[in-house]
């Protein structure tokens, strides 16, 4: 498996899709995995790939749980033998100290690899997130916002933000020492970012946060994160920004070809939409489809979580989505509409905090779709909200995806191969979008497939 440039894991499965979308985008051939592969599996079903990610939930889980299943992922990936290993988080840093911790991750990745420094890079200027001077910003519309002024990140549900300085909000959840290379160093040459790097290490910062405000500034990064992972392999932190500079280097001076063609995979006729996302984002595009064509329902959460009725609530919900396919629409099923609709306090009064009641609804409309699926012809589906991805995915059967087509920054149309107890999903075409992701017009992009 020397062959491989990177391996990663998403600490949610939105953001999976993202970097996939960023490789293949870069020229770099690359797998997404459900869990762990063999070096066996890859060989024998992907051969010539060069970078394996793995689709995760470590977004959602408490620390008990990150120390329960990032381990075994972690060595599961060194032993594939890249000389770099992401673990990748979201480009509004989606986290806090008791729920999808990165600084716990950094500290259980540093346990398995026993990196020299641990490099990170969340600015994605074509994702329209920036880093400067330490601090997070992203655009909404026209505006961009630091992180801690964010309507949706500032009252985010799990992980609110109350600060942009991301040395600050990592220094809540790890203990070791957090330096910065600012926009500022990342404008001078080569030599004196390598020297500045150096002297931070000998300094014994253990994390090193980059500023990000343009490409120019990824690819410096690149090729000093490569350099320095070729003389001992790296854990990194980071967002898709991360495989955007590791491949904008790589395809100049490792890979050496073109940028690659996407056939677009055209119109699919009918297509299914499942949303657990709460953002204004996913609001309006629910809007712009109820307004072209889509039939949507809302579920019913508490019915379909109470075990009394959960059966036949989901029995319900996939007939009425089975009588929209066959009237020749598209159904969307959406479990809220914006951070103001009323049903989110109502679900919030079922389980405080949400945490748990995400997973459990997540799981809730995987089953929903997997039943649906089954019983129709539909091979395209869109699934919204980076927490809802992950559950719902899980319920498909499915283990690994590539990328088909990149149909918006950030949400690609994949590719899903199934596990041979359900051949009748190989090759289903899903996009995972997340809640900030995507025009008003997004869904009715998938079903065009351009």
């Amino acid at each position: 498996m020397s062959e491989l440039l990177l391996t990663y894991y998403g600490d949610d499965f939105t953001g999976s899709t993202a970097a996939l979308e960023e490789l293949a985008l870069g020229g770099v051939p690359a797998v997404l995995f459900l869990e762990p592969p063999d070096p066996e599996l890859v060989a024998a079903r992907f051969p010539g790939v060069k970078a394996v990610g793995v689709a995760g939930t470590s977004r959602s889980m408490n620390l008990a749980e990150m120390e329960e299943a990032l381990p075994p992922i972690f060595a599961a990936l060194k032993r594939l033998g890249a000389p770099i290993c992401h673990y990748k988080v979201c480009s509004t840093f989606d986290s806090s100290p008791g729920v999808g911790s990165i600084g716990r991750a950094i500290d259980i990745g540093w346990r398995t690899f026993d990196p020299a420094f641990v490099p990170v890079v969340i600015g994605a200027p074509g994702f329209k997130r920036y880093v400067l001077f330490g601090n997070l910003f992203a655009t909404v519309g026209d505006e961009t916002f630091r992180l801690d002024r964010h309507l949706t990140m500032r009252h985010h549900p799990v992980t609110p933000m109350d600060e942009s300085d991301l040395r600050l909000h990592l220094a809540r959840q790890t203990s070791r020492r957090i330096a910065l290379v600012d926009v500022l160093q990342l404008a001078g040459p080569d030599a004196a970012l390598e020297e500045q790097l150096a002297e931070l290490r000998r300094a014994d910062n253990e994390v090193i946060l980059f500023d990000t405000l343009d490409e120019s500034h990824l690819l410096k990064i690149g090729r000093l994160l490569w350099e320095q992972a070729r003389r001992k392999p790296l854990f990194a932190v980071g967002s898709q920004g991360l495989e955007t500079a590791l491949a904008g280097w790589w395809r100049e001076q490792v890979i050496a070809q073109d940028a690659p063609f996407f056939e677009p995979p055209g119109y699919a006729g009918k297509i299914i939409v499942m949303s657990g996302s709460a953002s204004p984002v996913t609001a309006a595009q629910i809007a712009w489809a109820e307004a072209n064509g889509f039939q949507s329902i809302r579920l019913d959460v508490p019915r379909l979580l109470d075990p009394q009725t959960a059966r036949s609530e989901s029995e319900e919900m996939a007939r009425q989505g089975a009588a929209i396919l066959d009237a020749g629409a598209s159904p969307l099923f959406y479990s809220a509409r914006g951070p103001g609709d009323p049903a989110l306090s109502s679900l919030n009064s079922l389980e405080p905090g949400q945490t748990g009641l995400g997973r459990r609804l997540g799981i809730a409309q995987g089953q929903l779709l997997r039943n649906l699926l089954e019983k129709t012809a539909v091979r395209r589906i869109c699934v919204a909200g980076g927490d809802t991805s992950s559950y719902v995915v899980q319920q498909l059967g499915l283990f690994a995806m590539t990328v088909v087509y990149p149909l918006s920054p950030g949400a690609p149309l994949c590719r899903a191969y199934s596990k041979s107890a359900l051949p009748d999903l190989d090759g289903l075409e899903l996009s995972l979008k997340g809640g900030q992701v995507g025009a008003p017009d997004f869904f009715g992009r998938i079903k065009r497939g351009q």
